[in-house]
This record gives C-alpha cells, structure tokens and sequence, in this order.
C-alpha cells in the first residue's frame, strides 16, 4: 500500500524566517487593530501542555504523594507563553482515519519510551518510518476485539453501541479499548496522566482516538454526574480503595445509575497474600456503595450501580461512605476538591433512563430541564431549534465549502451548548467524533451531552486546554469570542488554539462583527490564512465566520 495521500509538510522555510517583527494592519479603515507577528517557541516546547508542564508550580508542591503533580497547575498572569508551539522536525500530514488507528507516522510523535517500556506487551511497535498499533493491551492478551466480546459474554446487557454509548476507559494507554470500540458505535474517553509513559494520550489523539489527559487524584474529572455507562480500568495503577475509597467514589459519580465498572487486574485473578487482600478491601468498599458484583471471569470484574438510592439510604446510621450532603451539586466540577461521599441520584430518576442509541441523539432527555438556563423558551424548544440551525449550517457548510473533502477526524466545538453541531456532523455522515466544551462562562450543559451520546467536557477557555499540541484538525468557536473577551484575552485564546491545531488544520469561528477585525489580525499575525465571510444572513448580518488553514505547504 502506498502513502500517496501524504501532500506536504510543516514547511522549514517558514519556521526559518518566522517573526521577523513586521506588523498586520487591520482591513477595515476605522478600526485600527495592530498585531505584531508572533515568534516561534524553543524547540523544547514541541510537546507543551501549558498547566501540565508548569515545573515551577509543581516543584513548589508540598504533597505530591496523590497525584498532585499531575493535576493542573497553570501558569501565572504574566508568565503565559506568547510564541507559537513548533511542530518537530519532519513534520507529516497524519494518516487519515481508518487507517491511523493502526499506524502513525514517526517524525509527527517521535518518542520511544512507550516502544521499550510496552513493547512486550503487543501495544505498540515502531517499524522503519512508522509506529503501529496491533491492539494490544497488558490485558488484551488476544486483543481488543477478543476482550470486548469477552466483556460482551460476561454482562450480555451492556450490549455496545446500543445501551452502552458513553465509556470512560481509565488509564488508557494507546487507547486501543476505545479505539476498537469505535466500530461498535462507542464513543470513549480515554484518559491517562502525562506520567513517565507521558506520550499515551499523544499516541492516542494522533491515532484519531478520543483521548485527554487527566488524572484521578485530588480533584473531580471535568465530566457531569452519570456521564458514562461504562467505567472500564485494565491495569489502571490505581489504588481504588485508598482514603475511604474516595476515588472509587468519583468513579461511582460518573457511572449512570445501572452503569457498571469494570476492572482487569490482579487482584482479580492472582492468589496471593497481598493481592488477595487488596481483592478482600475492593469487595469492601464495592460493597458499601450498594454496587452488585455481576460477574467475575478470568482476570475481569464487573460491577453495577443500583438505579436509585434506595439501597444507600437504606444502610445504618453512621455508614461509611457517607451520602453527600442534598446541596453538593454532583455535575460542578471546575477546580472542585474530591469528596468522600456518595452522589446522590436524583429522586425523580432523571439520568437513568436515557434511550437507546441511535435514537437518544434526538431525544430530549431529562435532565435537560435541571439545566440552569437564561431563557423564557421551552428547553425542549431551544434544543430542536439549536438542532435545526446546525442542521441546516452545517449542510451548508458541507456543499459551500467541500468538509467532505477536508481531512477531520478530531474535531472540538468549543462553545457546544445542546450539541447540536456534533450531531450535524453525525447526521452528515462525517467520520469524525467531536469534544463538546462547555465553558465555565455559560450554563453546564454537560449532562444534556452526555445523555445524547455526545463527549463533553468543561474547561474555562482563559487558561489552557489539557491536550497535547497539535491534535486537533478541526476548531469551531461560536458565539464564544464575544463572550470570553469580557473574561479574558482573545489573543490568550487564539494561541491555544493555535497550539492544539495540527498543521494543516482549519478553524470556523462564527462570531458577531465587532471581534472580527482584531480576530482576523490575530489570525494572520499566527501566520494562519484567514478569510472573513457573510453568513447565510447575507452582507448585513451581524454576525460574521472567520475561516482560517493552518498552512500545510505542498513539496
């Protein structure tokens, strides 16, 4: 098979000659915006995650034996990188979807350690120019497929891609597990921290796997309460009991009522002394969070949530783990401590009951009406007519300007509201999955997400993203500029996005016109291509699109 597809690369000349101190002047002649082009980062900072990275912060901790170190620390005011991140030498178009599940090229994520730390294990393997992927896992002794159909075997009713849309696959690795349940209409988040084997989710996002770093350590997930059907941990390194099982019961925060976890490791299967005891306090604690140990075979164990809270409040007095207090709000989650309680589930038992996939892309769930929401239309309203409109746009996106001809297949929508732009893409037949963000500035609408089989999570768009650069082929943005520009810096804003856009990329952002003139300098300061367009509305609309490539240059 050849590599025919490859067109260009990051071209050296650029980089060379980038930041040379000239200015961009605005286009529009009453609005002066002067934007002086920005200089490339050290080459050190190829592979920089901004709160991630933060050496000085973290060498600054006091406690580290929870993971602290692997949380986010961001950089202060001031402090902020003002330079664009480099790609690394040899730079190439990624291999487009399917085929990058297997193999990746080389020079785009150069690094080794996984190779020889893993390479027993059949996760990944380099050969000439490439690295491949034989799926793989430390547990997947036959690989992905075989265990997901074990899994299948075990608890016939998880049935994937049916009533288990929404997975979170703990401590990933390359993400095979979810990048094998893609095919089963699946979408999982696979998540690691950025540890000693700190390229696995770069590995994974170059992949075209849904993947972002994080860590279970002192703080909650950025994901809503019963987020995920599934909770799957195959040799996760985590201690799930410790701190009265304070991290099991994140785990139990997220899981939907009927959800179930799943855990491959060996305390499950091998029989000694200290293995046997960790099994002894895991049933313990499963135990006393009303979980029902559905089945255990081989080295996998299962277990389901109860649907309602009958079974917690049931328990004696003084039981521990504690239920939480009836105020602690399970789905706030933006820099909010771990606590050692049980989430409660909501007594009308919104969240339990969301419909089978395909049809609950459509179906408006419950909980769409605990959304705090400033509107005097009916949620139910809001949602088909946010459908509609991205129906309808993004229809016209695909004939105007060719997206089925572009290359997406990890796409964000950086102001996601309903989702209703992921699910256009969805009903466009486009092979690509979408990370939905729902910014801390506007209503948490993650829950609606995740009840629509859609991938979310909240991030507050002042400070920087958790993902690696370039790993992102597709940003859209709107609405979220004239917003965020009350908070923060649209040039801040601008630079991460440019740090997590592959070269080559493209960037939508539909916003009203008074940010556009300052966007656009931004745009081309960045050296991106950018071009200011009428919407549908026509030239007197108020609102414009920016579209920007990030330049891939032919041979």
């Amino acid at each position: 098979m050849t590599d025919d597809f490859d067109v260009g690369e990051f071209d050296p000349d650029i980089a060379e000659n980038w930041g040379n101190g000239t200015e961009n002047d605005s286009a529009s002649k009453n609005f002066k915006v002067r934007v002086r082009k920005y200089e490339l980062c050290p080459e050190s900072m190829r592979e920089y995650i901004p709160c991630l990275d933060n050496v000085e912060a973290i060498n600054r901790l006091k406690l580290t034996k929870k993971g602290e170190r692997f949380e986010r620390h961001c950089p202060e005011k001031g402090k902020q990188r003002n330079c664009l991140v480099r790609p690394p030498k040899g730079y190439r178009q990624p291999i487009p979807w399917p085929r990058s599940r297997d193999e990746v090229w080389y020079s785009n994520v150069p690094h080794t350690r996984l190779v020889e730390d893993k390479g027993g294990q059949n996760w990944i393997s380099k050969e000439k120019d490439k690295f491949k992927f034989p799926g793989g896992g430390t547990q997947f002794i036959h690989g992905a497929d075989k265990y997901l159909d074990q899994i299948s075997q075990m608890v016939p009713d998880i049935t994937f891609g049916h009533h288990t849309r929404m997975i979170l696959d703990v401590g990933c690795g390359v993400a095979s597990f979810g990048a094998y349940l893609l095919s089963r209409n699946v979408m999982t988040m696979s998540i690691a921290p950025k540890d000693v084997h700190e390229n696995q989710i770069q590995f994974a996002l170059e992949r075209g796997v849904p993947a972002m770093v994080a860590a279970f350590a002192t703080h909650r997930l950025l994901f809503p309460s019963q987020a995920f059907e599934l909770i799957h941990c195959s040799r996760c390194r985590i201690n799930w009991t410790r701190d009265d099982g304070i991290l099991l019961l994140e785990v139990n925060r997220m899981l939907r009522a009927g959800g179930y976890f799943a855990w491959a490791a060996q305390p499950v299967y091998k029989h000694e002394q200290v293995l046997e005891e960790q099994w002894e306090e895991m049933l313990n604690l499963t135990t006393h969070l009303c979980w029902e140990l559905v089945k255990k075979e081989g080295y996998i164990a299962i277990w389901k949530k109860p649907l309602n809270n009958s079974c917690y409040l049931s328990r004696d007095p003084g039981a521990i783990p504690p239920l939480c207090d009836p105020d602690d709000d399970p789905d706030n989650v933006w820099y909010v401590d771990l606590k050692a309680c049980i989430s409660r589930l909501p007594e009308n038992g919104y969240g339990a009951n969301v419909s089978t996939w395909p049809s609950r892309l459509y179906t408006p769930p419950d909980r769409l009406q605990s959304i705090q929401y400033e509107s005097y239309i009916a949620r139910k309203e809001l949602l088909k007519a946010e459908n509609k409109f991205w129906s309808e746009t993004i229809a016209g996106y695909v004939r105007a300007w060719h997206w089925k001809k572009f290359r997406l297949r990890n796409v964000m929508d950086m102001k996601a509201g309903f989702g209703g732009f992921a699910a256009a893409l969805i009903d466009q037949g486009l092979d690509c999955w979408v990370l939905n963000v729902v910014p801390v500035s506007g209503s948490n609408t993650l829950p609606v997400l995740y009840d629509r089989g859609l991938l979310g999570v909240m991030h507050d768009w002042c400070e920087p993203f958790d993902t690696y650069p370039r790993t992102y082929d597709l940003l859209h943005a709107a609405g979220l500029f004239s917003v965020e520009r009350k908070r923060c810096n649209m040039s801040t804003i601008m630079l991460e996005m440019d740090r997590i856009l592959r070269p080559g990329g493209r960037v939508y952002i539909r916003d009203s016109l008074d940010v556009m003139d300052e966007l656009l300098q931004i745009a081309r300061a960045m050296g991106w291509q950018a071009t200011l367009r009428d919407t549908s509305e026509g030239p007197h609309a108020s609102y414009r699109i920016l579209t920007c490539d990030k330049r891939l240059l032919n041979h």
